[in-house]
């Protein structure tokens, strides 16, 4: 796993990459939140999708939801990029839909779009 930090305006991303899945389960993605704000001094993740199990993106694992509910009890904010077509779900549609109206979570194309995104939301 490479975790490199970038500096914006309004303070620091974390940009992970991964050869290998770094999220899968509740534990590792609060340990991947936990060394981004010691390695990186920021609770901004940016991350390969690659990286993500793909049981989180099964809705009814529940993966999802717990992940994302430990995010905002500890301040994160997280953006995974990477190709999305392929899922047929609909409620894996919508989930995505909403999240990116929000400001925590978001889930884009490219890492300049999911930088841009958390960027916006800092």
């Amino acid at each position: 796993m490479r975790l490199e930090k970038m500096d914006c305006g309004n303070g620091s991303i974390a940009v992970v990459s991964s050869d290998n899945v770094v999220i899968t389960d509740v534990d590792s993605a609060l340990d991947l939140l936990m060394s981004a704000k010691y390695e990186a001094g920021t609770e901004y993740l940016v991350v390969d999708k690659k990286a993500v199990t793909e049981d989180f993106f099964i809705l009814s694992s529940g993966l999802a939801g717990e992940i994302l509910q430990k995010y905002i009890n500890y301040g994160g904010k997280l953006a995974i990029y990477g190709d999305y077509s392929h899922y047929t779900s609909k409620p894996l549609k919508d989930f995505i839909f909403e999240s990116n109206k929000g400001k925590d979570f978001f889930f884009v194309e490219t890492k300049e779009e999911a930088i841009q995104k958390i960027t916006e939301n800092m």
